[in-house]
């Protein structure tokens, strides 16, 4: 099934949570609703449920307008944060809900509860009652009742917001695959980058009311259209460090710590304009003094992270710049250090607005791209 908002708008008393919101998500497509806390996604996720009506806009499901059609009407599988699991009802009972509904079968029923039961790693409480269940279990209980219902389109709010990390984890690899059997539309709430990143197709940043950027997880991450964007993907977070391109004996360019680093040539719109540069901590490499394009840093302090090993170095200016590498690799713990930028994964961004810069050969003024 497809959805398509138009110009939703929605209100609480004098605070307005969505300003004119527009998205479309594609039939069998898994589309993250991704952003701090406040942007408004559970709310948008309520609307299409049917659960909050807007107060302007339209919501169409397969081209149909859903104004007056009722949530049970919809045919939408959901799992909400507050659970809204039945408390007279087992784990079990729970999760069969949907499919009792539906007259199936005894056999055929309790193949498919176990079945998703031991996916999400339940199946040993389907006995137990809600009030018996950790936060977690509930939790998995809830996404579970949304799942073994199959439907057309399933609405998922946070639904590994309480489960513990190693679990997480294993959600991250094991749900992607269970959503893409099933073939539904869905629409899915996280406020953690790493998540957004496993499970979407593509990814909405929601921030200020509305829909900041909408693209593939890869587009989002390499391209984001603002600093505070590209600062919600990766830890560590990107380096953005204030910088005035010049034009260079080879292009465009920037200085740290007396040393050129070339930009693309078709940044030449933005020679004598006050920028910031990002660049991402793992795209930034120790090396040999002397190696062509190295800048000189201090190296201030190393903190190993399991699979990385994170160092932050200042430059001569004293601009502090994070450098990750993996873990086990060769680098400095201290002292005098060289890296160097790949001029190829350095994004340019206006100082004043935090739009980034697009390189384009014949731009006259500063452009950002913006959803």
């Amino acid at each position: 099934m497809t959805i398509k908002l138009t110009d939703v708008v929605k209100s609480f008393k004098n605070e307005v949570v969505l300003d004119g919101v527009s998205l479309s998500v594609e039939a069998g497509e898994t589309l993250v609703l991704f952003g701090p806390s406040g942007a408004g996604k559970t709310v948008l996720l309520r609307l299409i449920a049917g659960v909050i009506d807007p107060d302007e806009g339209r919501i169409e499901v397969n081209g149909r307008d859903m104004e007056g059609v009722e949530p049970e009407d919809r045919g939408m599988g959901m799992a909400f944060q507050n659970f809204a699991l039945f408390p007279h009802m087992t784990a079990f009972d729970n999760i069969a809900s949907p499919l009792t509904a539906r007259r199936q079968n005894r056999t055929t029923l309790k193949a498919g509860v176990e079945s998703v039961a031991k996916l999400l790693k339940i199946d040993h409480v389907l006995g137990h009652m809600p009030k018996a269940l950790s936060n977690g279990q509930k939790q998995r209980t809830a996404l579970a009742r949304a799942l073994a219902a199959k439907p057309n389109v399933l609405l998922l709010d946070d639904p590994l917001r309480n489960v513990d990390a190693k679990l997480r984890f294993e959600m991250r690899l094991e749900l992607p695959r269970l959503l893409k059997q099933q073939n539904a539309t869905v629409i899915y709430v996280t406020q953690d980058y790493k998540e957004a990143m496993a499970f979407g197709d593509r990814i909405a940043v929601m921030d200020g009311h509305g829909i900041r950027q909408v693209g593939t997880p890869e587009h989002i991450y390499l391209r984001p259209a603002s600093t505070k964007i590209a600062s919600l993907f990766g830890d560590p977070a990107i380096n953005l460090l204030e910088v005035r391109p010049e034009r260079g004996e080879h292009g465009v360019q920037v200085r740290l710590s007396g040393r050129a680093i070339p930009l693309d040539r078709r940044h030449a719109a933005s020679i004598g304009h006050d920028c910031l540069l990002g660049v991402r901590p793992e795209t930034i490499r120790f090396v040999p003094e002397g190696t062509p394009g190295a800048v000189p840093v201090e190296v201030e302090a190393e903190t190993p992270l399991n699979e990385k090993t994170v160092t932050l170095v200042w430059t001569r200016q004293r601009r502090e710049i994070m450098v990750s590498r993996p873990s086990g690799s060769i680098g400095p713990a201290h002292g005098r250090a060289w890296i160097v930028i790949d001029p190829g994964h350095a994004m340019l961004f206006d100082k004043e607005s935090g739009a980034r810069i697009d390189p384009s050969s014949d731009a006259a003024a500063l452009q950002g791209e913006v959803a």
